[in-house]
């Protein structure tokens, strides 16, 4: 079986893969025309985002059995013709979803203490306490959005700081012992600190607008790890203005491209993100440690094996 991969990822996927009998063949710089070419060739494709794999890639793909993505979201795959192709679609969330929920516990701390603003303030000479004064995660309610294996790690990351953990998922009976599932008016109604752990699809491009931040009855810290169009930034600019969102940690952005290397556009609502105080944003780092970027890579192997290996 032939193997295209498209990205840069750890070297134990093509080692492992090729002492396996496939063929792995690596092309990271062509052009979308130019692998539309060739395609026809391969039996299975390795991506992360640099290429999108819509209808017509996968009408030229004649032979493809397999996509895989090295990563959790599937949004540059058209799923639907995937599916009619008999084409298995296979993804590596349990790879990064200890990294995704440890970002989201270190940018709530530093948000929420001030640890940014107040160690800048001390190397620049400024020794400031009371306006430094921190607010703690204790005895708060912390709402997730999306129970699958980021949302659930990131609820077993925060059994230790004596919150309660309650999410909303379209799937039911999905309680644990870290976590209690609600409805989604219940979650806007006891959330203080709502957490995205959600794929990008129509249902939930701009879930986060003007109309949810209404429903939300508290003012409330926001966290996004998931993809940046889950939120309309400019909805989050104006509750932030107006006090209803009392601090954001944004690791993606709506402006992203979508092969999350860059911003692609720059306005005033990405302004106010970038100067404001009450804002946290990182770039599209969440899922990415030493350490996620060999389970990555060696969950699609062994998914790979399991399914294909003669």
């Amino acid at each position: 079986m032939k193997i295209l991969q498209l990205d840069k990822n750890h070297p134990l996927i093509s080692e492992q893969l090729t002492a396996k009998g496939f063929v792995v063949e690596e092309d990271h710089s062509s052009t979308y025309d130019e692998v539309l070419d060739k395609i026809k060739d391969y039996q299975g494709i390795i991506i992360r985002s640099r290429i999108p794999l819509d209808k017509n890639f996968l009408a030229n793909a004649s032979h493809l059995k397999f996509i895989a993505r090295v990563g959790a979201g599937m949004e540059n795959i058209d799923i639907e013709t995937a599916e009619k192709l008999g084409i298995k679609l296979i993804n590596s969330p349990e790879g990064n979803r200890d990294s995704v929920a440890e970002h989201v516990v270190g940018m709530l701390l530093i948000l929420m203490n001030r640890l940014f603003i107040a160690s800048n303030e001390v190397k620049n000479g400024i020794w400031r306490r009371e306006e430094n004064r921190g607010n703690e995660l204790l005895g708060k309610t912390f709402g997730i959005i999306g129970y699958g294996n980021m949302g659930k790690a990131t609820a077993k990351r925060l059994s230790g700081f004596g919150v309660e953990v309650i999410f909303h998922d379209i799937l039911p009976n999905l309680s644990d012992e870290f976590a209690t599932q609600v409805s989604l008016e219940e979650l806007q109604k006891r959330a203080d600190i709502l957490s995205l752990h959600i794929p990008l699809t129509m249902e939930t491009h701009y879930l986060i607008d003007e109309v949810f931040i209404s429903k939300m009855e508290k003012n409330f810290y926001f966290v996004n790890t998931a993809r940046g169009k889950n939120l309309k930034t400019k909805s989050l600019v104006q509750a932030i203005e107006s006090g209803k969102v009392l601090g954001a940690c944004l690791d993606v952005l709506e402006y992203e491209k979508s092969s999350f290397e860059n911003l692609e556009t720059e306005n005033q609502d990405l302004k106010f993100l970038l100067d404001s105080e009450k804002v946290i944003v990182t770039p599209h780092i969440g899922g990415w440690t030493s350490q996620s970027k060999i389970k990555l890579a060696q969950f699609i192997v062994d998914k790979i094996l399991a399914d294909f290996e003669n």
